[in-house]
């Protein structure tokens, strides 16, 4: 289908079935919305994902009998921040500075001034907005004078150390549309392992330690650091839950008044440190891994419990996804070994350009629109939230907003007839590309652009093709590229790619500039060099 058409058909399904930009009423009456990200939880942790699974699902599963499976979802990159990014503004992360790797726990804003965010769009429409877990999308702490902090996760031993945490952090959550936010700034093996109540910490971080360590992994990395007394790994996954079900007592009578709330939570769980409670801790009978997935989906029972309590069951969008695939550091070889696969079926993991690095778990419950038990097979991006968000509340966004967002309320709804989104881009953590349409999948790079083997910097990917291109169809799998037998869809999908970032958006609209203009070929040309010839370059940067 040529890419215009598929476009016309795409605005088709839009004007047709997403029916709430034209009667806001007739869509609904304000939901409340909930929005869970889980931290590297696989598309084959679930059990009602992967029947053949080794691990107990029940909330996660009595959440999809009572509303939707999406099964091509995606996340907006293989890892962490820059699908954070996605979610909370509805656009691509490689947009901006951050086209590679992660923001650390100390790392200034990733969020523009002045750019529109869900929360900002939610708040204007009547929401109260809270965020509880982690942020991992940058804020500006306060340094001490003379002294910096890293842009990205990296952080030196003297640079987490350089920030002033008795005085107040600027730019967070609160900054971009939230009213309330308690959490982490990000992983709990970056520092500060504290939390942060608005924009302050709780406690002065004055103890020196690494939680990696403190949950027994035989391997710690050294990222010791400023933490509060008294603050502990396997403590956060239980405040946040407490912290969201409290949220929505508070919320409860307001609710019902016509007055809703949205609520993101962003669970530190099941990332490293694997760190469940003594409780869970051997409950799965397959790993400690498992027993953390188990005691997530706990949490997430308890705000269904909550919302039943309170009697908000009915008209709250409650989502659950995962921001990246299951990552190598649950141990999968361990999994495996007991019969469980956490990124079934899909080749690689967390971090990967292939799908088990981005194909996430996504599932949505609103009795009030959504028919129970319903499933969807669109292709569908987690930056899709901001415009199904004004889709619902009949909101339009500005041309300068959500560029690549959306709206699956059709889907939602069952009124989809066509494919939502004409393409979706995904990214990897080295900066690798790769653009799918329909079932055909195109990756500007020789190997995974991530983690697993064929590895970047590690294997040697340079006789390689530069280019893979998989049809998912018949190889879901991604193990027989097909890049020499069909140039001319290679021809074509490049050239929607390189349209979108020239665009500045990936949906229908005014043009727009990126922050940071990518290079779509950089990452996998880099890898595409004979090894030796890298380690000699980076031998050479390390003299200089």
């Amino acid at each position: 289908m040529p890419n215009t058409l598929i476009r016309l058909c795409a605005a088709v399904v839009f004007c047709a079935g997403g029916f709430a930009a034209i009667n806001p009423a007739r869509a609904a009456d304000k939901p409340n919305i909930i929005y869970v990200l889980c931290d590297d939880l696989g598309y084959g942790d679930v059990k009602c994902l992967n029947p053949g699974g080794k691990i107990k699902t029940p909330s996660l599963d009595r959440l999809a009998i009572g509303g939707m499976i999406f099964t091509d979802a995606h996340s907006g990159s293989a890892v962490c921040s820059p699908t954070r990014y996605g979610i909370i503004t509805g656009r691509y992360s490689w947009r901006t500075r951050l086209q590679n790797g992660v923001l650390g726990g100390l790392s200034p804003r990733l969020i523009e001034p002045g750019r529109l965010t869900v929360a900002d769009l939610l708040k204007k429409n009547g929401y109260r907005t809270a965020v509880i877990g982690k942020w991992h999308l940058g804020m500006d702490w306060m340094k001490l004078p003379d002294k910096d902090v890293a842009e990205s996760s990296v952080e030196t031993r003297e640079q987490v150390r350089n920030v002033d945490f008795t005085k107040p952090i600027k730019n967070g959550p609160t900054a971009v549309g939230f009213d309330y936010y308690f959490g982490i700034s990000a992983s709990l093996d970056m520092v500060p392992y504290a939390f942060i109540h608005n924009d302050r910490v709780t406690k002065q971080p004055t103890e020196d330690r690494d939680f990696v360590m403190m949950t027994g992994r035989d391997t710690p990395r050294s990222r010791l650091g400023p933490a509060a007394p008294g603050f502990t790994a396997e403590e956060v996954l239980p405040t946040f839950t407490r912290k969201a079900v409290e949220y929505i007592g508070q919320r409860a009578s307001d609710a019902k008044r016509g007055k809703p709330f949205f609520l993101y939570l962003p669970l530190n769980s099941p990332h490293t440190p694997i760190a469940p409670t003594a409780e869970w801790l051997g409950k799965s009978g397959v790993s400690p891994y498992a027993d953390f997935v188990m005691q997530t989906d706990w949490s997430i029972g308890q705000l269904m419990k909550a919302l039943d309590r309170h009697g908000l069951v009915e008209n709250t969008l409650f989502i659950v996804a995962s921001d990246n695939g299951s990552s190598p550091q649950a141990r999968p070889e361990e999994l495996e070994a007991k019969g469980h696969f956490s990124n079934h079926p899909f080749r690689g993991g967390k971090a990967d350009i292939y799908d088990g690095g981005h194909h996430v778990p996504f599932i949505a419950r609103w009795p009030a629109k959504v028919k129970a038990g319903g499933k969807s097979d669109q292709v569908t991006c987690l930056a899709d939230f901001m415009a199904t968000a004004a889709d619902i509340i009949g909101a339009k966004l500005p041309a300068n907003a959500a560029e690549d967002s959306v709206s699956i309320l059709p889907a939602l709804l069952g009124q989809d007839k066509a494919p939502l989104r004409e393409a979706i881009v995904h990214h990897s953590i080295n900066g690798s590309f790769s653009i799918r349409q329909g079932n055909w999948k195109l990756e500007l790079c020789p190997g995974s652009g991530g983690w697993s083997a064929p590895k970047p910097n590690v294997n040697d990917t340079s006789k390689l093709p530069l280019i893979q291109l998989y049809n998912l169809a018949t190889d879901i799998g991604e193990n027989n590229n097909v890049q020499a037998e069909h140039p001319e869809i290679v021809a074509r999908l490049t050239k929607l790619l390189e349209k979108y970032v020239a665009d500045g958006r990936s949906t229908l609209g005014k043009p727009q500039k990126n922050t940071v203009d990518p290079d779509i070929w950089k990452a996998g040309k880099a890898a595409h060099q004979p090894l030796a010839a890298k380690k000699q370059t980076q031998k050479t940067k390390k003299k200089e």
